[in-house]
């Protein structure tokens, strides 16, 4: 997208360069957002629970269930979400509705900027139960390095969906360029031709009249005769 059109999008149906997509900022920070929701996610998952010499599994932020449930929460629907945005990214300049480039773009604000809000709680969240929790509760460390996995990555979700969030906003700023749509697109039909604006309202048969040659005029007086002189 080269920032000329609606929303940060071309023309429509503009045909999308896969190298120029992976090498935008915006696609940059999906891959490293899609990449630290994983590791948040893999890492409670794998190794956040520990066994106490009992079969129960309890969470390594200081057997806080929630701790490691918010955890595994925050970063599967990211990783989902990121995935979705993704193909949303790809497909967006073959979105003809003006309306719905606005509606995918202020979706994306929302969510980015929620998002980014939740993480910033399970940073806090993630390293205040860590900060509780006792070394007697970690036998032989247990779990410690994916807890500092998690929150460490936890920390650079929220700098990779602001910078998401950021670049929303500076789409939804960048708005339409409506020299090139007309009112179909707005409401999302399809274009028509309008009438040439140096044409007459009349039409050419107007134009041919002030052309036509005055009509006959009946001559009803005879000719005289004149009779020569010598």
């Amino acid at each position: 997208m080269d920032g000329v059109g609606s929303f940060g999008a071309g023309r429509t149906g503009t045909a999308v360069d896969p190298i120029t997509f992976a090498k935008q900022p915006q696609t940059i920070l999906r891959v490293l957002s899609w990449i630290f929701s994983l590791v948040v996610f893999a890492s409670i998952v794998n190794e956040g629970y520990v066994n106490l010499g009992s079969e129960r599994l309890h969470c390594v932020f200081n057997k806080n269930t929630d701790a490691c449930n918010y955890g595994i929460f925050v970063g599967l629907v990211g990783l989902l979400a990121c995935s979705f945005f993704f193909l949303l990214d790809y497909k967006f300049s073959s979105i003809s509705s003006v309306k719905d480039r606005k509606k995918a773009v202020m979706l994306e604000i929302g969510f980015s900027g929620f998002w980014t809000f939740l993480y910033f709680v399970s940073f806090c969240f993630l390293a205040n139960q860590w900060s509780r929790t006792k070394t007697d509760d970690l036998p032989l460390n247990q779990g410690a390095d994916a807890a500092r996995a998690a929150i460490a990555f936890s920390f650079f979700s929220i700098i990779t969906w602001a910078g998401l969030t950021v670049r929303a906003v500076q789409k939804y700023l960048l708005g339409t360029d409506v020299t090139l749509f007309t009112t179909e697109h707005m409401d999302g039909g399809a274009p028509t031709q309008p009438y040439p604006s140096n044409s007459p309202v009349g039409g050419p048969a107007d134009t041919t009249e002030a052309y036509q040659s005055p009509p006959f005029t009946e001559n009803n007086t005879a000719p005289t005769y004149q009779v020569p002189i010598y």
